[in-house]
């Protein structure tokens, strides 16, 4: 078993806490790190007889089990991880970023984990990247993406202060990976906090535009994203396709999308409508994009561990 530590005593370190040791078999919970000594998180750690510390990065450099943790979720916010990420690397610590600092790779589980196992600082995107750029590069494996638009809406009380604080890096890191990983040309990614009630569960849409396609390739590309989205829901069993996967035929109307190099020829547009529900190990079964997170993150640091690649700068 391999030591981990969590960074962040919130919702999103809280739950991956509890995945962490209802779920996997190959990594132990040792530390979980806060700010704040009356957090709801450290207290429920403390009760379960997890190590706890409430000085933040540096009361886990100074902990008495940190030179035993090979790897550091960071669940706190981008400029945080920033400082975490200078602080711990020089320690030989890997860390897995839950937040949108985007220090490291951007990596999605099912779509290019395995081309940075041997990097120090990996980071999970956004929760809206998670969930819809495995559908986007699902697309761009059978044909070319001239741009991507997601749409990712989640209740607003499954975003904490972290997330609010955050909303402008998640749609520059979300656009960003669209294109990074996801193989579209252009990005763009849009986050919805729905105040609802009762609470809904996260929903996502995903628009791609691409060469007109026949009935055959229409066929093809469905395939692909039915192919991916079961390879999501190995690790986030509440992640599924909501409705049944759109093609529209619209001409030259969508030049204003597109850039100087693709505009003037004949397009489609593929629609794929998403849902993601949370386990409700600790949040509430609406809040899957939290849920989707921590599920990725635990995916990709028990990867980590397996595998113990040579690590590269």
């Amino acid at each position: 078993m391999a030591k981990v530590a969590i960074i962040g005593s919130g919702n999103i370190g809280t739950d991956l806490m509890f995945k962490v040791m209802r779920l996997s078999e190959t990594l132990e919970m040792a530390v979980l790190v806060g700010i704040d000594p009356a957090s709801d998180g450290l207290a429920r750690a403390e009760r379960l007889g997890i190590s706890i510390t409430s000085d933040g990065v540096e009361g886990l450099v100074a902990h008495p089990l940190f030179d035993e943790i090979e790897v550091v979720f960071d669940a706190t916010s981008a400029s945080a991880h920033r400082s975490n990420a200078g602080r711990l690397l020089p320690f030989g610590k890997r860390l897995v970023d839950l937040t949108p600092a985007a220090i490291g790779p951007y990596v999605v589980p099912c779509v290019n984990l395995d081309e940075h196992l041997g990097a120090v600082d990996l980071n999970m995107v956004t929760c809206g990247g998670q969930a819809t750029i495995p559908v986007v590069a699902a697309v761009s494996s059978v044909v070319p993406v001239h741009y991507a638009e997601i749409v990712a809406s989640i209740s607003s009380r499954s975003a904490g202060p972290g997330t609010r604080a955050n909303i402008d890096e998640f749609t520059e890191t979300t656009a960003s990976a669209l294109q990074a990983v996801g193989g579209a040309a252009r990005g763009k990614a849009i986050i919805v906090l729905n105040p609802a009630e009762p609470p809904m569960i996260m929903r996502d849409t995903v628009q791609v535009i691409v060469n007109r396609l026949d009935e055959e390739t229409e066929e093809f590309v469905v395939d692909a994203i039915r192919d991916r989205i079961a390879a999501v829901a190995e690790y986030v069993p509440g992640y599924r396709l909501k409705q049944t996967v759109q093609f529209s035929d619209e001409g030259t109307e969508l030049d204003g999308l597109l850039d100087e190099v693709h505009r003037g020829g004949e397009y489609t547009r593929v629609t794929v409508f998403l849902e993601v529900e949370g386990a409700a190990h600790y949040l509430p079964a609406y809040a899957g994009n939290l849920d989707i997170m921590t599920s990725a993150a635990l995916r990709v640091a028990e990867r980590m561990v397996a595998t113990r690649v040579e690590v590269t700068a």
